[in-house]
């Protein structure tokens, strides 16, 4: 392996500038890029969620911010100090000419503006860099009619705790009582003392502080180190007290709250609950200065986490892609096309819009880029995009809007230029549509099927609106932004049943010419290669091939830095994790579902040998569903993933057959999911004709002896597919009164799930009136039914509520309606 390292020597002597002052809650220099930063496509996350009742939405994060922060170009011009009042006000100038007529208002001012503490131990502003006052520069941003934002971290430095200031406000109180003892670190880089929380006076300094950076007109806080997270998951560091105590003194005044950086998705109900956005991967920027701001690979990344994060955002909190480093192509590091796909990347998926550059020397096309109308107001509109598919470099992303159009972009992420289609079943929408290409501000036409955008360059994009035409019909999945839920919902929870396939290993051979066939092995054990498109690697990895070691398939990802991860989603009952065993490695860090299992030794001593293909973690007896397998760099100079084994849930009885050509018979296999379910059987990607092939009676499927001695002598994998809930997830509920509604506009309705031995009944409402109650239960459980329908109804706006009357649990899975224009 080759070490891919990336040197950030004028960040490392800032933080120990800031460490050697002493600041309380200082700023310090946030984490860089990490080496080797390479993206691959994830699925979507599976983490369960509550989207029950909620404190409504902060007002004033509404929308996804649009501004300007300051940290790309303190990056880019090696100078933490570049931050000076003159700059500021010329970054606000600037933003007033050109951008924000668009709707950018944010003056955010990153790491570097404080290098001293007040009489009450508050970080106070640097005079050499503000030497008229930091308030003069915000009241210039304000005379702009722009919002003003600073930066800070949590803890308490070591020189504030010694010298145990007076908080102000609070008779007794001081900044060495509120620290937690024993001593512990409170951030990333080792700068301050944890807080104890659990002591008002902590309470009381930050709101001191809060109250301070209120008075001076300050309208945004980035808040940086946010553990879990930022390279640190392993609750070693966790910052969650902090996260709580500064949004309850920062609602107070109405400052937006946003979290840095690469949060932990497990704890996204908390990121949600406090903040108004929290960054979700490592920096965009390249850390190469006076040559660029990013890279390419730095984009890339983000798709995955895109896929796994969409579902949180929303009003009053959004996902956080980094600054948007577009607007300059002498500086950028990007080509025209990934600046334009950066944009769109940024906009389909409503995360803010805040500028890296220096807004003093933006290009036109740049300009035009960050003031597109019909761009702009796809981010603004607030409904972050889902892929169709992450297994591929084409990629077809698209979000149902309030207004019941789609909006759909076509990403080619690969090396050549590509064709790529959108069909539209794949966004729920059955029948035509009309185009309209966003970026080209022209309309396309009207096309019944599908969409294909042609020669689409590299690292290109196509952004279009999709409206749905008269008779056509929506589906919105259960997660969908535009259905509401009301009570104590959770998504999957093990209450889904995803789509999934299981091989019938059969043995063919020939008694009269050979031995009699044995039954094969069972082929529930399925093989993920570590270069699977469905593992979703963070932080700095590297793939090594050709190592003659004996890995599985000859190859592995590695990863370097502290805080790198990998995770997988997977439908089964048990996984391994299989990796090498070398003295060069260390500790990882073992997660299921969210859950920490066990900090796992990959590490060897000195002079042993490097043993391959070891399964250092493994799980089973798991309940059939979706699971997801997360693993984080600890310790060690490597880590390494060679591949996971993925155990599939028994779903035939038995699993092996045996056929003998010499006695040919039928074989007969039990299924333990309801027939109906079987979409289908294939070997080789050819499928099996049902019928002639084999047939179904019940829970039985009998494969022809006609069939199976066209099979050639040796082990046969017949591949047993079946369907699942729509997007392998439902939203359920076990509480009586419980209610899922959509409004729409239209003139049919259908509500789909599943029925199940477990449900009972629900009560469909339409437009506030109870016209139904449905009974869902079933002997077994059976997807994608369509429990209530109606016709006819007056062209216009209607809502259905589905209210769950008895039963242990009530699934939702889609809503479909008809269009009527």
């Amino acid at each position: 392996m080759t070490r891919h390292t990336r040197t950030r020597g004028g960040l490392t002597a800032m933080v120990a500038a800031i460490a050697a002052l002493g600041l309380a809650v200082a700023a310090a220099a946030p984490a860089g890029a990490t080496p080797m930063d390479r993206a691959t496509p994830s699925p979507t996350s599976t983490v369960t969620r509550p989207p029950a009742v909620a404190p409504a939405p902060d007002s004033w994060a509404m929308t996804p911010y649009m501004g300007w922060s300051s940290y790309s170009m303190q990056v880019y011009s090696g100078n933490p100090k570049w931050i000076t009042a003159d700059q500021i006000v010329a970054q606000s100038d600037a933003m007033h000419a050109k951008l924000q007529k668009a709707g950018y208002d944010y003056i955010n001012v990153d790491s570097g503006w404080t290098d001293h503490v007040d009489a009450n131990g508050r970080p106070a502003p640097s005079d050499a860099l503000y030497p008229q006052g930091l308030k003069a520069v915000i009241d210039h941003v304000h005379a702009n009619g722009q919002k003003f934002g600073l930066y800070l971290i949590p803890g308490i430095s070591p020189d504030v705790y010694n010298k145990a200031y007076p908080i102000e406000g609070a008779p007794g109180c001081t900044t060495k009582s509120i620290v937690k003892q024993p001593l512990q670190q409170a951030d990333y880089w080792k700068i301050g003392y944890r807080i104890d929380f659990g002591n008002p006076c902590a309470q009381k300094y930050v709101d001191s502080v809060v109250d301070q950076l209120a008075a001076w007109g300050v309208n945004f806080l980035k808040f940086d180190s946010v553990t879990p997270g930022s390279g640190v998951s392993d609750l070693s560091l966790d910052a969650r007290d902090d996260v709580a105590a500064w949004s309850k003194a920062l609602k107070k005044h109405g400052i937006w709250f946003e979290l840095s950086w690469a949060l932990d998705i497990n704890y996204a109900d908390t990121w949600k609950q406090y903040a108004n956005g929290w960054r979700v991967e490592w920096d965009v920027e390249c850390y190469c200065a006076g040559v660029a701001l990013t890279q390419w690979d730095n984009i890339a990344r983000l798709f995955p986490r895109a896929a796994d994060w969409w579902r949180y955002a929303g009003p009053g909190g959004w996902n956080d892609f980094d600054s948007l480093d577009v607007g300059n192509g002498s500086m950028d590091g990007l080509t025209r096309d990934e600046r334009r796909t950066a944009t769109t990347l940024w906009a389909i998926s409503a995360a803010p819009m805040y500028v890296g550059n220096d807004l003093t020397k933006l290009d036109q096309f740049g300009v035009d880029l960050l003031t597109n109308r019909e761009v702009v107001a796809v981010n603004q509109a607030g409904t972050p995009a889902q892929p169709v598919s992450t297994s591929t470099d084409k990629q077809v992303w698209y979000a149902p809007n309030a207004d019941g159009s789609y909006t759909v972009a076509l990403f080619n992420l690969g090396r050549t230029d590509a064709d790529i289609t959108a069909n539209w079943s794949d966004l729920g929408l059955n029948g035509a549509a009309t185009v309209r290409d966003l970026w080209a501000g022209k309309d396309l036409g009207r096309f019944d099927a599908q969409f294909t955008g042609r020669s689409i360059p590299i690292h290109g994009v196509r952004l279009l609106r999709v409206t749905p035409q008269k008779n056509s019909t929506v589906a919105l999945n259960d997660d969908a932004q535009r259905v509401t839920y009301s009570g104590t919902w959770k998504r999957n929870g093990g209450l889904e049943d995803p789509a999934t396939a299981q091989p019938l290993q059969v043995a063919v051979g020939d008694s009269s010419t050979g031995p009699v066939p044995t039954p094969p092995a069972s082929g529930r054990v399925v093989a993920v290669n570590d270069g699977d498109a469905g593992i979703s690697y963070s932080g700095g990895w590297g793939q090594s091939g050709g190592r003659g070691f004996g890995d599985y398939k000859d190859d592995v990802h590695y990863a370097e830095t502290d805080g790198s991860s990998f995770q997988y989603t997977f439908s089964g009952t048990g996984i391994d994790y299989v990796t090498e065993l070398d003295e060069s490695q260390g500790d990882v860090d073992v997660y299921l579902d969210g859950q920490l299992q066990k900090t796992v030794s990959t590490g060897r001593d000195a002079g042993q040998p490097r043993l391959v293909q070891q399964a250092v973690w493994s799980v089973s007896g798991l309940s059939n569903g979706s699971h997801t397998l997360r693993v984080v760099k600890k310790s060690g100079g490597y880590m390494l993933l060679d591949k996971l084994d993925v155990t599939l849930a028994s779903l035939l009885k038995p699993d092996t057959a045996v056929f003998d050509k010499a006695k040919p018979a039928d074989v007969s296999v039990g299924l333990l999911r309801d027939g109906g379910e079987l979409a289908g059987i294939t070997r080789d990607g050819t499928a099996l004709k049902r019928g002639t092939d084999y047939v179904v009676s019940g829970s039985t499927v009998t494969i022809r002896a006609g069939y199976l001695a066209g099979l050639a002598a040796g082990t046969a994998s017949l591949s047993f597919a079946f369907g699942g809930d729509a997007h392998d997830d439902v939203h359920a509920t076990t509480k009586n009164g419980d209610s899922v509604s959509l409004t729409f506009r239209g003139t049919g309705i259908s509500w789909i799930g599943p029925t199940a031995p477990d449900q009972g009944t629900a009560g469909v409402s339409l437009d506030g009136k109870l016209v139904k109650s449905v009974n869902v239960h079933s002997d077994a459980r059976r997807t994608g039914q369509t429990l209530f329908s109606v016709d006819g109804l007056r062209d216009g706006e209607h809502r259905i509520t589905v209210t769950k009357a008895s039963g242990d649990v009530l699934r939702h899975d889609l809503f479909q309606y008809t269009v009527k224009k």
